[in-house]
């Protein structure tokens, strides 16, 4: 196969939740070594879960078929750029390559707003009417990264 042919695989998979609207008009591939590893569509509807976007989808059965949770060496195809949530399980996933056929400003266009939520991560204390975040219990919560820290033969605390 091509990368053509896995792009191509991707967008058929978004096409085919236009059918079974069981989330947006999303698609997503994972590959490794030419190999497809998984192939997935937006399931948000369907699953009832906010994060169940393509990508994350086609991460989470990666990791099931290939039975680790790093995906080091695969590459991932979308119909559309990810949203700050799938580009952050991306780079959380060891995947270094994307490969992408909408942009952002394309999904904005139909309604999707992943642009405001980029802009908000690159200037969030300017978007408190979105999400407001305060820091509590700072010293408490430090404890468990200690433990944790220690577990692992480190002393940063």
């Amino acid at each position: 196969m091509t990368e053509m042919n896995y792009m191509d695989l991707a967008i058929e998979r978004a096409d085919e939740n236009l059918l079974l609207k069981e989330g947006g008009p999303f698609g997503a591939v994972v590959v490794r070594n030419e190999e497809i590893i998984a192939a997935a569509h937006n399931r948000v509807l369907i699953d009832r879960d906010p994060t169940a976007h393509a990508e994350i989808v086609a991460i989470r059965k990666a990791c099931k078929v290939l039975g680790t949770h790093d995906l080091s060496g695969c590459r991932i195809y979308t119909n559309c750029y990810p949203c700050p949530m799938c580009l952050s399980a991306i780079i959380w996933a060891n995947i270094k390559e994307v490969f992408y056929a909408n942009s952002s400003e394309d999904a904005s266009k139909i309604g999707f707003r992943d642009d405001s939520i980029y802009k908000f991560i690159a200037e969030p204390s300017k978007n408190e009417k979105i999400v407001k975040f305060q820091q509590q219990d700072h010293t408490r919560g430090l404890s468990t990264f200690a433990k944790f820290a220690a577990d692992q033969g480190q002393e940063i605390y």
